[in-house]
């Protein structure tokens, strides 16, 4: 699940790509959460925010990590933010990955970062090449969205 800065729209922009309204789940002026196209506002860094826009980031991170745990039977959460190119930013844009875990889902605990990089390094090479087809259907994260929608509500 991924959380971005941006006013609400038929479409959303997440860097140069159009996430369909059936993606996003959450709401609000300065904010909104979708489906994250590979599970695990045109703002490029956290300092281009506002500390109204920070605020509410956070706010909405908090609210939707304690729906996901519960929904997940998740015991933890594990946020990340990855600010700028050599932090692994794929796409020039603010966002927050929320990540329900559980006790053993990662032998040792933080491989979790290296399998974000990997994913992320991925993602890279596929934006330079075709991003569609090769990952999960607009079906599939509709479905999916219209079950948080079920609970954030």
């Amino acid at each position: 699940m991924l959380l971005q800065i941006q006013m609400a729209a038929e479409y959303y922009d997440f860097g140069p790509h159009k996430i369909p309204q059936s993606s996003v789940f959450y709401t609000t002026d300065l904010s909104f959460a979708f489906v994250n196209l590979r599970p695990i506002v045109p703002v490029k860094r956290v300092a281009d925010l506002t500390a109204e826009e920070i605020t509410e980031m956070w706010i909405i991170a908090q609210k939707l990590g304690r729906k996901l745990e519960s929904y997940h039977k998740a015991s933890s959460l594990t946020f990340v933010i990855q600010d700028g190119p050599q932090a692994g930013q794929s796409v020039p844009h603010v966002h927050i990955h929320i990540l329900p875990r559980k006790s053993g889902d990662y032998e040792n605990n933080d491989d979790i970062y290296d399998e974000i990089n990997e994913k992320e390094e991925e993602l890279k090479q596929r934006l330079k090449v075709d991003i569609e087809g090769n990952e999960r259907s607009i079906e599939e994260m509709a479905q999916e969205a219209n079950e948080y929608r079920k609970f954030v509500f």
